[in-house]
């Protein structure tokens, strides 16, 4: 079984969804809290690390910024799919 969530590209997460896997309501609206948390809290990273990007950083440190926003982005794209996967796998 493929895991929709897995990777980084958000319209994995949709397509025909059956009845049997449809999320209860009640437990997608909690994972949907949960991902908007998890959305505020990357936001403080993002703009931290956009000014950090503003400062002269010397190496390793600049090597430092890049590896924080590749996963940052990286983590924004999954935070993304599991929103899209949320919304396709629960009831209307």
């Amino acid at each position: 079984m493929s895991n929709p969530l897995h990777g980084t590209n958000a319209e994995a997460a949709m397509g025909p969804v059956g009845p049997s896997e449809m999320i209860p309501e009640e437990l997608a609206l909690e994972i949907r809290r949960m991902a908007h948390d998890l959305s505020n809290a990357l936001e403080i990273i993002v703009q931290t690390s956009y000014l950090l990007s503003t400062a002269e950083l010397k190496e390793p440190a600049s090597d430092w910024l890049s590896m924080l926003d590749g996963g940052v982005n990286k983590a924004l794209d999954i935070n993304q799919a599991l929103r899209t996967y949320i919304k396709t796998h629960t009831p209307k």
